[in-house]
């Protein structure tokens, strides 16, 4: 077999050439050739693009294609090492200066890449911007040159971002010391406010900037109502879910009981949250990582940070926060662009209990409650029940929520997937508007909603609103459909809702045409759920059937190497694997993901398993 062997030494001139080689893929994902040749050009650049687009590609490419140190800035040391792992994996050499390192191993390190055999160098920002650091990159620029500087997480830069870090603040420096060193700053999410002053705070010149989508076309979202017996439910998920998983929850607490539960019905479960000390979080973390357990079970406020690209299903036991910590929390699934599921269990007691917390945000000084902070929290809470009770393509929901337009229709989630029949509601609509228009734009949905239903509450009956001509119209409905046709307003531009905390209902030009009988409006009632056709043949069981296999092999190869499974081969590759069942080092060699170096690394085994199947089948 390991005759058959191609040589290694291959001519490696292009990003394409590089790409193959190196990575194993045939082409590019979108934007990242444009990225990558304005980085081969030494122009500075700014990358906005969400999990799972292949970030890390955009600067590793060019790394091998240009003579030199490329320096990474990352400011998480799991992270970091992944991904040195990985690159060292496909045969590309990289480390990492970190604080796990004593001064021998730093020393050992500094010497590679004086002698040229480390190509990307990661390292943490506090390290960086050391006197002692700065001395060595005087060493690396007379010696070797620095090739570029790319800052990963580059929103930590901007105080208006999620995840401000003073540190990144000081990097502007680099750019004073090393002033023709181009800078490429990478993050996943950033508003339009941060995006620029990432720019300004680490004096980029004429940046290529480079936004991506923030849709994720391999993910399916679904609401379902959380039952009365939940935990029953989230085991028949999970059971019938292959792959690794992760469950958010909402306290500690429901976090380790969730996880007893899973360990005493067979389920290979570990906890993660911050009432665990670093050594504990950092192996369960690991054994995660490395398959060596099925599901981590983690609390919601507490990012994992992991890098496990092969997360096939999301589920939130409890409901979110917000959309933002949704959408990145559910965002870990499918990071390899393979299909993944994200679902969300719905309860209006997870509401109650959210709000409690919301109550509990006060001065730790003076006990007073941090009104402004509350205020934009309930909001916040507000567009995560908008999301999970609404009947719109969930992607033109939440990406909306980040101020892009999606046309609906995704055909990947629950809402696209089992659509309502839509009803004429024009004359509720006319209804509803009219009284936002007689309370005069001053209130919520919820106000507006009671005002319909004829409530005698002491607010309204205060401000006389029971005398109104629309109080009491809207009893021939209950407060939810009332609720879903509000939200159906909003997301069809028919209905405006202010952003400042307080959520007050104003009217819009089209709320008028509405009301003038210009326009109609159709909404959709929710349906019961149906169950999911299934689809089954015998050569999706075969196919399914080896790429379990491969997956046992791949798992041991990596305990043998001490490495995570991914490394050795995504799970995209090994679909390709049990789909086209090559039997040959050669045919092998066409797999996506199999570059040169792990052909030559693993091909044999995987080749030797193939064909082992094969003549059992």
């Amino acid at each position: 077999m390991t005759s058959q062997l191609p040589s290694v030494q291959v001519e490696v001139n292009t990003p394409e050439q590089a790409l193959k080689h190196y990575f194993g893929y045939d082409s590019f994902r979108p934007g990242q050739l444009q990225i990558v040749e304005a980085a081969l050009q030494n122009q500075d650049g700014l990358v906005i693009m969400p999990t799972g687009g292949g970030k890390s590609l955009c600067y590793q490419l060019p790394a091998l294609l240009k003579p030199g140190l490329t320096i990474v800035i990352s400011p998480l040391i799991a992270l970091m090492q992944d991904q040195v792992q990985a690159l060292q994996d496909n045969g590309i050499g990289a480390t990492f200066l970190n604080s796990t390192l004593n001064g021998l191993e730093v020393r050992q390190r500094g010497q590679q890449i004086l002698s040229g055999q480390i190509k990307l160098l990661y390292v943490a920002p506090e390290r960086l911007l050391t006197e002692q650091f700065l001395l060595f990159l005087d060493q690396v620029t007379a010696q070797i040159g620095i090739a570029t500087v790319a800052i990963d997480e580059a929103h930590c830069v901007s105080e208006w971002g999620h995840d401000f870090r003073p540190e990144y603040r000081q990097l502007r420096s680099l750019r004073q010391r090393y002033p023709d060193v181009p800078v490429l700053a990478l993050t996943a999410t950033a508003t339009a406010r941060v995006q620029q002053d990432i720019m300004e705070q680490l004096g980029l010149q004429q940046p290529f900037v480079h936004i991506a989508s923030f849709n994720r076309p391999n993910l399916h979202y679904e609401v379902r109502p959380k039952p009365k017996q939940p935990y029953r439910e989230l085991l028949r998920l999970i059971q019938q879910t292959p792959g690794s998983g992760i469950i958010y929850c909402l306290s500690r607490k429901k976090v380790d009981e969730i996880t007893q539960k899973l360990q005493a019905d067979g389920v290979e479960a570990l906890p993660y949250h911050a009432g665990l000390n670093d050594q504990v979080r950092q192996k369960n973390q690991t054994r995660f990582i490395r398959d060596d357990v099925r599901v981590m079970v983690a609390t919601i406020a507490f990012g994992m940070g992991i890098n496990k690209p092969d997360v096939r299903f999301v589920i939130h036991y409890d409901l979110p926060r917000n959309l933002e910590g949704y959408y990145q929390e559910s965002g870990r699934a499918g990071r390899d662009g393979e299909p993944a599921k994200c679902l969300l269990l719905f309860s209006y007691g997870d509401i109650r209990t959210i709000e409690f917390l919301i109550d509990q945000k006060v001065d730790p000084l003076t006990s007073e409650p941090l009104e402004a902070e509350q205020q934009i929290a309930r909001q916040q809470l507000r567009q995560v029940i908008d999301y999970a009770e609404g009947i719109e393509c969930r992607r033109t929901i939440q990406l909306g929520y980040f101020g892009e337009r999606f046309p609906g229709s995704c055909a990947n989630c629950d809402n696209c997937l089992s659509p309502r029949a839509p009803q004429d509601w024009t004359i509720e609509a006319q209804k509803f508007l009219s009284c936002v228009a007689r309370c005069q734009e001053r209130f919520g949905m919820t106000y507006i909603i009671d005002v319909l239903r004829g409530s005698k509450e002491k607010r309204i009956l205060a401000n006389r609103h029971d005398q109104l001509s629309t109080h009491g119209i809207g009893k021939d409905h209950s407060a939810e459909d009332w609720r879903i046709l509000g939200r159906s307003l909003i997301h069809q531009g028919l209905l405006d809702e202010t952003t400042d905390g307080y959520s007050v209902l104003k009217l819009n030009p089209l709320s008028w045409e509405v009301l003038r009988k210009q326009r109609l409006v159709h909404i959709a009632l929710p349906n019961r759920p149906t169950a999911a056709r299934t689809v089954s043949t015998e050569a999706k069981a075969n196919a399914e059937m080896l790429f379990e296999q491969l997956r046992k092999l791949r798992k041991q190869i990596a305990d043998e190497q001490a490495v995570p499974p991914y490394v050795v081969f995504a799970d995209s590759s090994l679909r390709l694997m049990s789909q086209l069942q090559p039997q040959t080092i050669d045919a092998f060699s066409e797999i996506s993901g199999v570059g040169s170096h792990k052909l030559a690394r693993y091909g044999p085994r995987f080749v030797e398993e193939i064909q082992a199947f094969c003549r059992a089948q």
